[in-house]
């Protein structure tokens, strides 16, 4: 290769982000250093896999060199280390775009929950996928040499940078397509000019790259290790996924995850199978044990790699894996699909549909494996991911009674968020005569379990789950039952215990509706334009008043989340149940100076109680200041 344009050399800065990446990633990563050469083996086979796919619709980009495979050479004397492919080479452009800056969706985000903890911070920045930027833990000064494929020899491209503020980009002549990265290395960095040392790490992290990692051989010689001017091939170079599972170690299993999800991470579990019939394909399918940081982004790619035949087609191929499993990570290996196939051709397909369909029952049974034999595996995996599953149960109809197996909430049995129970834990604690299955939604786990709707329930003993996530407002509303019991909310509707109340109760309950129907028929003109109907509860055990929504009508708390969204709701207004036995209540039956001021005071002290927000809430602050006072002078 000859440079012959040293004349049109530019240097450029980075941009903030990579500045900062790199700072933290040097001091971050330095004590687990060797993941740079995985991740740099890791990306010159997706450049190898890029080429191949691009190379199906035009053969010309081979330049008759059809023979892919990465290459790992070091020079003592010199002290780099290069790591070269023969993959799709990158354009000046590309260069700019791919060495200079970081083009992720949650960038802003990613860094907002770096914390200077170095151990932390690593594991977030190894989330975070390093990259090529991962040659600067070792090098002090990185040189990269590339052409893509198809272009002409004074095409090629040399970036150079120090790792600083800034990088250099000239044009350059090159001979061979693809990708050479030198490594100028830091002092105390000598281990790794060492051929034995080198073939270990990619024997440890990069063993299942499909393509040949190719090294000068060694031979010791008086006592010295001598380079011979012969490749061997370090690595297995087998699709990993198309061999027989008693052949795979879990070691193996794990690092190829880490290469498949760039993650540093090991997974949290893994399911690998051959599925024949109609539709024949091999799946490998992580459960990573770490949520990405981008996770809540609905249009972030999913990260499902699909190969054809062992031919990689295309990385993120989001037609094979529902939304709400967009956290799984793996590879599909179709049999049977053209290896032309295109992403408008994968919406289309009947066949991908069947094994999307497949890979989605696949993921499900093993997170229904983990839920029955390893709970702590399953309770790390809810707290990861429970949300994104959560909008399973709206998505997918077909699945949705496993999804609601796999559901996780906490109850009134609980003292904390994070101590949740199943649909079947709740159903087998059920009290004789119960048959439904209670629930309160808030926006807090404090105010679901401090609701005043839940008072009778304490009373009598009655467990009610408590939903406290945006998206439970999107599950209760799409299932309505679980083995045959009924979902029923604490807050809607009228209130029916069935056999959990006797005749005596249900006595009491008419009795104090009738004696106070002239005080409940007053309140109702009085907060005519607030309230739908104003009734004797028996909800309330302690409080004097609460808000309920009617059995049709949006839940309060689904109302302020849309309103918050800046989303119109329907106008729909609440019913007001107040509570007989109350000394409130019963002030109120006498009052008549200030009836009006009492009424609204209630009212919203039970707005209050749920969670709400008062439209106005000086003068709410004015009547009960106002009621105080007249009380203080009797």
């Amino acid at each position: 290769m000859t440079d012959t344009a040293t004349h049109n050399r530019e240097t450029l800065g980075f941009q903030a982000e990579v500045k900062q990446l790199l700072n933290l990633m040097i001091h971050s990563l330095y004590s687990n250093r060797e993941i740079f050469l995985r991740e740099l083996v890791s990306n010159a086979s997706d450049a190898c896999d890029k080429l191949r796919f691009e190379a199906l619709h035009n053969a010309s980009l081979f330049e008759d060199d059809s023979e892919l495979n990465i290459r790992i050479g070091y020079d003592k004397e010199a002290r780099t280390l290069t790591i070269s492919d023969n993959g799709i080479g990158m354009s000046r452009d590309e260069v700019v775009a791919n060495l200079g800056t970081i083009a992720k969706s949650g960038t802003r985000e990613f860094f907002s929950r770096l914390s200077g903890d170095q151990q932390k911070d690593a594991n977030l920045i190894g989330q975070f996928g390093v990259g090529f930027y991962s040659s600067f833990i070792v090098a002090d000064r990185v040189t990269v040499l590339t052409r893509r494929a198809g272009e002409k020899a004074d095409q090629g491209v040399r970036w150079e940078s120090d790792g600083g503020g800034e990088f250099s980009v000239e044009m350059v002549e090159k001979a061979a397509r693809g990708t050479e990265i030198t490594l100028h290395l830091r002092e105390e960095q000598e281990d790794l000019l060492e051929g034995h040392r080198l073939r270990g790490i990619i024997r440890k992290y990069s063993n299942h790259i499909v393509q040949p990692i190719l090294m000068k051989k060694d031979e010791w010689k008086d006592g010295k290790s001598v380079t011979l001017d012969e490749d061997e091939t370090v690595n297995q170079a087998s699709a990993l996924w198309a061999r027989p599972k008693n052949e795979i170690t879990e070691e193996q299993y794990q690092e190829f995850y880490k290469h498949v999800g760039h993650d540093f991470d090991d997974p949290l579990a893994w399911t690998h199978a051959r599925v024949e019939g109609r539709q024949e394909y091999t799946q490998l399918l992580y459960i990573p044990s770490r949520a990405p940081f981008d996770l809540w982004d609905r249009n972030m790619r999913h990260g499902i790699k699909l190969y054809v035949r062992r031919v990689f087609i295309m990385d993120d191929a989001e037609q094979l894996m529902p939304q709400y499993l967009r956290f799984v990570r793996g590879v599909v290996d179709s049999s049977d699909l053209p290896l032309n196939v295109s992403r408008e051709i994968l919406q289309e397909s009947k066949d991908i549909e069947a094994i999307r369909s497949g890979c989605t029952k696949k993921v499900l049974g093993l997170l229904e494996d983990l839920a029955a034999n390893d709970k702590e595996k399953y309770g790390k995996f809810w707290g990861e991911f429970g949300r994104a599953l959560k909008e399973g149960i709206g998505e997918d109809f077909a699945n949705k009674d496993k999804i609601a197996g796999l559901l996780r909430m906490a109850s009134t049995l609980a003292d904390t968020a994070e101590e949740t129970v199943s649909l079947s834990d709740y159903i087998s604690r059920m009290k004789e005569g119960q048959d439904k299955i209670y629930y309160i939604t808030a926006d807090s786990f404090n105010a679901a379990k401090n609701s005043p709707h839940l008072e009778v329930f304490r009373k009598k003993g009655i467990e009610v789950l408590l939903l406290s996530e945006r998206v439970d407002e999107w599950v209760v509303s799409h299932l309505e039952e679980f083995d045959g019991k009924q979902l029923v909310s604490v807050a809607k509707g009228g209130l029916d215990l069935g056999k959990l109340e006797d005749e005596t109760e249900k006595k009491e309950q008419e009795s104090a509706a009738n004696e106070m129907k002239d005080l409940t028929d007053k309140i109702s003109v009085s907060l005519a334009d607030r309230v739908k109907e104003v009734r004797v509860t028996h909800r309330l055990t302690d409080s004097p008043a609460c808000l309920v929504a009617d059995e049709h009508d949006m839940s309060a708390n689904l109302a302020r989340m849309l309103k918050s969204a800046g989303q119109k709701t329907p106008v729909s207004r609440p019913i007001l149940e107040i509570n007989p036995r109350h000394p409130v209540v019963l002030r109120l039956k006498s009052e008549e100076k200030r009836f009006d001021d009492w009424a609204s005071v209630l009212f919203d002290q039970a707005l209050l109680a749920e969670g709400g927000q008062l439209d106005d809430p000086a003068s709410f602050v004015r009547r009960v200041n106002q009621l105080m006072l007249e009380m203080g002078g009797k």
